[in-house]
């Protein structure tokens, strides 16, 4: 049997091998969306540059005035021009940064796992749903809360640690810890206290970012585990963690981040006290951000300039440690990692 091939195939003057043309026309939605975001992304760049212009700007008169002691003076007095510096204030919101971090690094990690790996399929959306939550709660909220609520059974915790870590330089009190009527102020507004309600603040957003890398975890890979033997937390321990390492460190991270820069909490629960303060359980501390909250409506000229070019400095260092946590973030969710 003959098969006539299509009358189109063998018309003369056709040429067989030329290639046709495809025109690929994106949807116009497509192209709104791409330009929408680009628009949204050069204008979230532009707001930052400009801010911290803005305070870089305030930078140069206040080293111009104060000098470099700007930078290494310890007393943050701008009425007084010999008695102006940062370097306390820097220590004081490090030190409230780091004990929220070792406050809710473990309570975020866990809470991380049991909703990722533990939590009944019933149970893990309200779970979410909750911490979520968390983060909506505003700042006052949780100063109002620690201040009035924690504050009174949170100084017996500092007082035991005194009594029986004060040997270690961060944990001693200058007062008779062992003494029948000891004075509760001595413990009070300390650094402690606030870092204690800013570690509760910073556990929605780290446990967030880490059952979202969780949840990446290879499936092969978690039913190997299982199926050599491995108890649940066997496949956790060997598979899920490793997998998410750059998770929990990108979450903790930016979770520092967070606790650099709060204000309201920890304006109402800390004293101001100038200085470097290495025993975190006695009152008093200074951060940035709540020395330029405190004083900024009564600050004028030199003074004003002397808080933002404090501003100017933590802007930087917040903007440093979250860049490099939203970049462990995203080499994490691909798991190049593990």
């Amino acid at each position: 049997m003959t098969v006539l091939a299509p009358e189109s195939a063998t018309a003369p003057g056709v040429d067989q091998e030329r290639p046709r043309s495809v025109r690929a026309e994106r949807p116009v939605i497509d192209l709104f969306y791409e330009n929408f975001v680009l628009v949204v992304g050069v204008f979230v760049l532009l707001l930052t540059g400009s801010i911290a212009g803005f305070l870089l700007w305030k930078v140069f008169p206040t080293v111009k005035l104060y000098g470099f002691r700007f930078f290494t003076g310890t007393t943050f007095e701008p009425a007084n021009s010999h008695n102006v510096g940062i370097l306390g204030m820097l220590a004081g919101t490090a030190e409230v940064a780091l004990i929220a971090v070792v406050v809710g690094f473990p309570l975020a990690l866990m809470t991380a796992i049991f909703i990722s790996e533990y939590a009944p399929s019933w149970l893990k959306p309200f779970l979410i749903s909750m911490v979520d939550l968390m983060a909506a709660v505003p700042s006052i909220i949780f100063g109002l809360w620690g201040y009035f609520a924690l504050k009174p059974h949170a100084i017996f915790v500092s007082r035991w640690l005194s009594q029986y870590l004060g040997w270690i330089p961060i944990f001693k009190v200058h007062t008779d810890t062992n003494a029948a009527a000891w004075q509760q102020s001595d413990y009070d507004r300390s650094a402690f206290l606030a870092g204690l309600v800013v570690g509760l603040m910073i556990i929605p957003l780290a446990c967030s970012i880490m059952r979202g890398v969780f949840a990446l975890a290879p499936l092969g890979e978690r039913e190997a585990a299982l199926a050599l033997g491995s108890t649940r937390w066997g496949m956790v321990r060997t598979v899920v963690l490793p997998f998410g390492r750059g998770g929990i460190i990108g979450g903790t991270m930016l979770g520092l981040g967070r606790a650099l820069g709060e204000t309201i909490a920890v304006l109402l629960i800390i004293s101001e006290v100038d200085g470097v303060k290495l025993n975190i359980l006695s009152a008093g501390t200074r951060t940035v951000s709540e020395t330029i909250a405190n004083n900024f409506g009564d600050a004028t000229g030199t003074q004003l300039d002397a808080l933002l070019a404090a501003g100017f400095v933590l802007f930087m260092l917040t903007l440093g440690v979250n860049t490099i946590a939203a970049m462990i973030v995203s080499r994490s969710r691909s798991g190049a990692g593990s």
